[in-house]
């Protein structure tokens, strides 16, 4: 059997509410000044730290961030909270994330003209899962009325494109024909909104891939030239937060619960990392790494992308060569290089090949090779 396996269609759910840089530092600040009011005295004794504000400046110099696309926004930006609120729902009503999860895959199948009777598979691919089980994917699978199988899958930031891997490998093997890479993210959920340091870095949102074999594919499509995955273990990017934490219930409120980074490590274990990969795998595939027309790039860090992109290229990438999601979206984990490449790629012509890519906690990276079929 030789079954090429292509991406038919990309989908997006993108939450209606949007929180600026200024309004997340207003936030931000009236939670500082109500902490350090609170603990004056434990901090005139030096035994709490004072807490600093954040500013714009701060924020856009660090990250390229200047808004971001939430789904609780009146909680997040309360100095009281904090954090996503909204009713529980009961287990007769779709998950939230399933939800998102429904509408990034009807956008996807819209696109590509596809029915979801059509489908045989939907793997849930992302940082976080709402819940153990059910899995979140079978849920999907259920709204949508897909007869196959789901499963869901976490490799952190990396978890879509190594979705996509394994989708493209069930096409390849015949033991799926079409099969839907589904990424909710609510980053904000696993975010510590009052450290300084990660408080503006996420965002929330949800895609969708159609991954499919040749012969079912609309036109136009993208064939995929190849996959490579990579894991390198890190604490540098780490949350302690799981199902065993009740074993240890003194410490269940602690900041680990929650995203926590060494910044500057992890910026300069993964650039070099992240640059070689892409160039090793383009040379496997035959391709000059110079020559690719678009870098589709995971979506946490401007300046990590500024130096992968030309790593890649031997130059300073333009918008146009690898562009940029980040300055709207914020950081959304393993959606970030599929919202980029969903809003980014209708302009390539047939024959022009791009790389999608990821990379994040674990260290986990993913690179997808593919090429524009009119």
């Amino acid at each position: 059997m030789n079954i090429t396996p292509v991406i038919s269609a990309t989908g997006l759910f993108t939450p209606s509410e949007s929180i600026s840089n200024e309004e997340l530092v207003e936030s931000f600040n009236a939670y500082v000044a109500l902490f350090n009011a609170e603990h004056a005295a434990e901090i005139a004794a030096g035994t709490v730290t004072e807490l600093a504000p954040s500013s714009v400046e701060f924020i856009e110099k660090a990250s390229g961030i200047k808004s971001r696309y939430v789904m609780s926004k009146a909680s997040l930006v309360d100095p009281t909270k904090m954090g996503p609120r909204w009713p529980e729902r009961s287990n007769d009503e779709i998950s939230v994330m399933a939800e998102m999860g429904v509408k990034a895959c009807q956008d996807a199948l819209a696109r590509a003209g596809r029915d979801a009777s059509d489908v045989d598979a939907v793997l849930c691919a992302a940082s976080n899962m709402q819940r153990p089980y059910p899995a979140m994917a079978i849920e999907i699978q259920q709204a949508l009325g897909i007869d196959g199988f789901g499963f869901d899958m976490n490799v952190a930031c990396s978890s879509a494109t190594f979705g996509i891997q394994t989708a493209a490998d069930f096409i390849r093997s015949g033991n799926a024909r079409s099969v839907l890479v589904v990424s909710p993210e609510i980053c904000t959920g696993h975010n510590n909104m009052k450290n300084r340091d990660s408080h503006f870095i996420f965002g929330d949102v949800a895609t969708a891939v159609l991954v499919e074999a040749k012969d079912l594919a609309p036109h136009p499509h993208w064939e995929i030239v190849g996959t490579r995955l990579k894991t390198v273990f890190s604490n540098n990017i780490r949350n302690n937060f799981g199902f065993l934490n009740c074993a240890t219930p003194e410490t269940v409120g602690t900041a680990d619960k929650l995203f926590v980074q060494e910044g500057r490590k992890v910026f300069k274990e993964v650039v070099p990392m992240v640059g070689t990969m892409i160039c090793d795998h383009a040379a496997a595939l035959g391709l000059d790494p110079a020559h690719l027309r678009r870098l589709w790039l995971h979506q946490a860090n401007a300046g990590m992308n500024r130096l992968i992109a030309q790593r890649v290229l031997g130059h300073e990438a333009s918008e146009d060569e690898s562009p940029t999601v980040l300055d709207t979206y914020g950081n959304t984990s393993s959606a970030g290089s599929i919202i980029a490449f969903h809003l980014n790629n209708a302009d390539l012509a047939a024959g022009d090949t791009g790389v999608i890519c990821s990379f994040g906690a674990g260290y986990s990276a993913g690179t997808v090779f593919v090429r524009k079929v009119a």
